[in-house]
């Protein structure tokens, strides 16, 4: 591997601070030309452009992300906008956290510990209404589930109502919870036909291993390929045909606080992150040796077939015609809200509105 100028981030939260440079962005007689006569068109196209000058200059605010996971290549266009200086350019010095706890994403935004994190859209709901966890919605990562419920072929699982008698490993997150509950009531079961062990991280080690009969909460762009590759004979569901609706994956979340008090800041990281996306989009390669340069090989190691693959089954996913990367589709917010009330999983029903965070970009 390259030498990176990424520091190590260990799974125990250390976050490293990225020594990027910031280069001033044009001399204060340029910014003092004369603008009489312009448009209305030009002086906001002047204003916008000495807003970003100000943000480069003097030192870079630190801007701290929770990844939902171990780095891979969903997160491609965080280290191609580390890479590339757009959040330098924006004034920002991003660090990249890994969490410790799966739902550490969610509980470091919302304690002000974390500027931003990502998370999924059905926990975002549940957490806010059921507990009033303070969290904000900032935008859309994947629009569509990834999740899936593997199993060894052998066992024989092929639908949701194979799971009864048997035990299911997850990741703790209670998305996962409500999905099997949805899933084996759609098949004329109920939740209490399955066994639900919290396997936390160790997915794949805990269906491998037989400690449990299948997983869910594993990803069809990564954990799938990645026990395929090292020759095992797995097979998988897909969860949204067996009783559960479509859904957005992964989400950009903040705290309530960030979001009233530091909403330049939030939608500085957003400029620079959509940035970083397009790259993902105009090259895809490109984009994902950026993450692989700056891999955490000790502790997380990458493989490339795998995230390459896993690159081309998330692009179509990450943004469409009808929602936008890092935009916010209050509709697909409210549908998700009402299945999760139907479900009788919310002890009232959700106020989409106040969840979503109010940033000008």
């Amino acid at each position: 591997m390259k030498t990176s100028k990424f520091k190590k981030i260990s799974a125990l939260l250390l976050s490293a601070a990225l020594a990027l440079s910031v280069t001033a962005c044009g001399s204060s007689d340029n910014k003092a030309a004369d603008t009489s006569g312009s448009t209305a068109a030009d002086t906001e196209n002047i204003a916008v452009s000495e807003t970003a000058d100000a943000a480069g200059k003097g030192e870079p605010e630190d801007f701290s992300i929770v990844l939902d996971w171990y780095p891979n290549a969903v997160h491609s266009f965080i280290y191609v906008a580390i890479e590339k200086g757009y959040y330098a350019e924006e004034g920002l010095d991003v660090h990249v956290e890994f969490p410790a706890n799966t739902n550490d994403a969610i509980t470091m935004t919302a304690a002000g510990k974390a500027d931003a994190g990502l998370y999924y859209q059905p926990n975002i709901i549940s957490t806010a209404v059921n507990q009033d966890i303070p969290i904000r919605i900032l935008g859309t990562v994947v629009q569509h589930p990834l999740n899936i419920v593997m199993s060894m072929k052998d066992s024989n699982i092929n639908g949701a109502k194979d799971l009864k008698d048997k035990i299911i490993g997850y990741p703790g997150t209670t998305d996962n919870e409500y999905f099997v509950k949805a899933m084996m009531e759609h098949n004329g079961l109920s939740y209490e036909d399955t066994t639900m062990q919290d396997v936390g991280f160790d997915l794949n080690s805990a269906l491998i291993s037989g400690n449990v009969d299948a997983i869910i909460g594993a990803y069809i762009n990564h954990e799938y390929p990645s026990l395929l590759q090292e020759g095992y004979d797995v097979t998988y569901f897909d969860i949204t045909k067996e009783g559960v609706p479509d859904y957005e994956e992964l989400v950009l979340v903040t705290g309530e606080n960030q979001a009233q008090n530091e909403s330049d800041k939030l939608a500085r990281f957003i400029r620079a992150s959509k940035k970083g996306y397009q790259d993902m989009v105009d090259d895809p390669e490109g984009s994902l040796q950026i993450l692989l340069d700056n891999q955490d090989e000790a502790n997380y190691p990458l493989n490339p077939d795998i995230e390459t693959a896993s690159m081309e089954i998330l692009l179509p996913l990450m943004a469409s015609d009808a929602t936008g990367f890092l935009e916010v589709n209050k509709e697909s917010w409210q549908k998700t809200a009402d299945w999760l009330l139907k479900m009788g999983l919310l002890n009232q029903a959700a106020d989409i509105d106040s969840l979503i965070a109010d940033i000008t970009q």
